[in-house]
């Protein structure tokens, strides 16, 4: 990077951090509360409606359908808190419904719980921010036009500053969460007052007009009326997962914290989603297809008048949590996305941490399949909802079904009847999770899938062979460039000064021994070590082996490799400025284009520094990732034994241990 692009990336993106200060990053519980559960909090504002829109298709006697449906959804919403506050304590390393699912289901399960997150999450930035973008349009219709250009702006807003780090994301945050929280409460406290002692509850905008009923009704299709409408009003259950995949990022006692706010959470919505549909109930608000105007809207242009300007700050308030809903994502993909990656699902770069310790190439892979989504679908707010809730619910099944199995294998082994009893207790919970998200998931898909659902399904099928794919191409590579137990070094006739090390795998071999064949006066195997546990590993390893190269180890305490190495040859060349340093950089070449994508791109990007440093040759050391021209007979000798250590994931060029 140009000095001048590093200057920027530093007042935009701030200073990098170390390593050592993660733990400065961790979040106490009054900003995890708006960084992970800014999204279940903002479908206050349009659960209701969603399960207005729907009941109203009866006709206006109908409406009556919204109490019992919204009363439903609040049962429905403290058993799936209820339910993954016990997976925060059993799963405290995160991961949420896919590390339960492959603990306890294997690995297909969790793949399927994986790709409905990670679609899901997808679906809540444009979702959220959509309906934000709604919200202001609703006060500004003059800005109805740009509603696209404006949904993309944020969207880029809310990946610039994710960006910049947790802490940073929820001190950005969380001043416009509790605004809405705070107002949405004294929306209902106002509402209240005017009911009982002032002049009465004023109607909302939109209760003289007349509701046309457009679907039959009546026995058996009242009931089927009323399971469409409370599928579209579980869009208040979205996100709720997002604390049991990021426990992590909590302060310690991490699982206690993150259960706690997760109750806070849960207590928090159900009592604005309750007194938000009591009171659109009663003062007669209308939902319309295209949102305009939102019925949260409606009621605070009733209870506090259209032109006033606490009615103004609502709306704004209410624009800020709907865009800052999508920050739950921005937060539960990356770190999902880097799990999937650590376990080779997704590609090794998503694991990465970047300069401010956030998962920053999973931001921006979420960024930008969100603006595709808000572009492809012009920002339409009532066409992007049908793709919305499949995945949410998919996940919640398999999460709480695998609690179940996960507290049955407690049970069977524990002797304490009291420990037991508790054990069972919790089984209870999460059974009763599982089974009522399993039913629900199956009214979702009745009900949404030919509104635009069978996208998100087959997006999350597609999502489900692609992490397959990638994980078969990493086992194949691994299992190539396993080193045989009792292998030793053949020397070929090349020139060689210093080899580069990530791990020690047949790359590494063939270029070690390529260099002793060049017999220099000096040799060093060098690798830079971003992770003292893993340096440690290899350098045990290297011991043991035997390797008769002597092995430097750089610490990089800002996980940068680049620059080390370039600092470790210019020191070289200043203390022999006669001499010519040769970098060689072990790497394999790999059979498609797609599968390069796959592999960390470090080789490249050191090969263009080394380029510009006088006094130094490079050689790249090429292995072909196909067996039959992997056996050249020179690299190494096979082990007589037939013996092989356990596979392990392998790095283009990659200078970390």
């Amino acid at each position: 990077m140009s000095g001048t692009a590093e200057i920027v990336k530093r007042l935009l993106i701030g200073r990098a951090l170390a390593s050592d200060r993660h733990d400065e990053q961790l979040l106490p519980k009054r900003l995890a509360l708006p960084v992970f559960c800014s999204d279940p909090i903002s479908s206050v504002a349009y659960a209701t409606e969603q399960i207005l829109l729907v009941a109203g298709l009866g006709g206006a006697a109908y409406l009556s359908l919204a109490s019992p449906i919204a009363a439903a959804v609040v049962v429905l919403l403290a058993i799936v808190v209820l339910s993954y506050r016990q997976t925060c304590y059993a799963y405290p390393s995160g991961g949420g419904a896919f590390v339960v699912s492959l603990d306890n289901f294997g690995e297909r399960p969790a793949l399927i719980a994986g790709a409905a997150l990670l679609v899901d999450y997808v679906m809540t930035v444009a979702v959220s921010v959509v309906a934000g973008v709604l919200a202001i349009t609703s006060r500004f219709p003059n800005l109805q036009t740009h509603a696209v250009l404006m949904s993309v702006g944020f969207v880029a807003l809310l990946a610039f500053v994710n960006l910049r780090g947790l802490t940073e994301s929820g001190k950005a945050f969380a001043i416009p969460t509790y605004a809405f929280i705070l107002l949405t409460f004294l929306l209902l406290g106002t509402a209240l007052y005017q009911a009982t002692l002032g002049t009465g509850l004023p109607l909302a905008s939109g209760a003289a007009e007349h509701l046309v009923a457009t679907e039959k009704t009546g026995g058996f299709l009242t009931v089927l009326l009323a399971l469409r409408a409370f599928a579209s009003g579980c869009t208040a259950l979205t996100g709720v997962e997002a604390i049991s995949n990021g426990v992590p990022a909590f302060r310690p006692p991490k699982a206690k914290n993150a259960a706690a706010t997760l109750v806070m959470m849960g207590a928090l919505a159900i009592g604005m989603f309750s007194g938000v549909t009591v009171l659109a109930l009663r003062m007669k608000a209308r939902a319309y297809p295209d949102g305009f105007p939102s019925v949260i809207s409606q009621l605070g242009a009733g209870v506090w008048g259209s032109n006033s300007w606490i009615y103004l700050l609502f709306q704004l308030a209410t624009a800020s949590i709907l865009i800052l809903a999508a920050n739950t994502a921005f937060n539960g993909f990356p770190v999902l996305a880097s799990i999937l990656a650590q376990h080779r699902y997704l590609p090794r770069q998503l694991h990465n941490r970047g300069d401010r310790l956030v998962f920053s190439n999973g931001v921006l892979l979420l960024a930008g399949f969100a603006i595709a989504l808000i572009v492809g679908f012009d920002a339409n707010i009532d066409k992007l909802i049908q793709l919305y809730i499949v995945g949410v619910f998919t996940s919640f099944t398999l999460s709480q079904a695998g609690m179940v199995r996960h507290w049955n294998r407690l049970i069977s082994v524990e002797r304490n009847a009291a420990t037991q009893r508790s054990y069972r207790r919790s089984q209870i919970i999460n059974a009763t999770g599982a089974a009522v998200t399993g039913l629900v998931l199956i009214i979702v898909v009745r009900y949404k899938f030919t509104g635009g659902a069978y996208i998100a399904m087959l997006a999350m099928a597609a999502l489900f062979f692609v992490m397959k794919g990638i994980n078969r191409h990493y086992r194949r590579v691994s299992d190539e460039l396993v080193v045989d137990e009792g292998a030793s070094l053949l020397r070929p006739s090349r020139i060689h000064a210093v080899v580069l090390v990530s791990r020690i795998h047949l790359p590494t071999m063939r270029a070690l021994a390529y260099a002793q064949a060049t017999r220099p006066s000096d040799l060093t195997a060098l690798t830079v070590s971003v992770d003292a546990d893993d340096a440690k590993e290899l350098q045990e390893e290297w011991f043991r082996r035997d390797i008769e190269v002597p092995l430097t180890i750089i610490d990089s305490p800002y996980r940068e490799m680049t620059q080390p190495i370039l600092e470790y040859v210019r020191k070289l060349r200043r203390d022999n400025p006669r001499d010519v340093v040769t970098v060689f950089i072990p790497e394999y070449v790999v059979g498609r284009w797609w599968q390069q994508l796959l592999h960390n791109q470090s080789a490249l990007r050191l090969k263009s520094r080394l380029l510009f440093q006088p006094g130094v040759m490079m050689i790249s050391v090429p292995y072909q990732l196909r067996s039959k021209q992997g056996k050249d007979g020179w690299g190494v000798t096979p082990n007589p034994r037939g013996e092989a250590p356990p596979p392990s994931a392998a790095e283009t060029a990659d200078p970390r241990p």
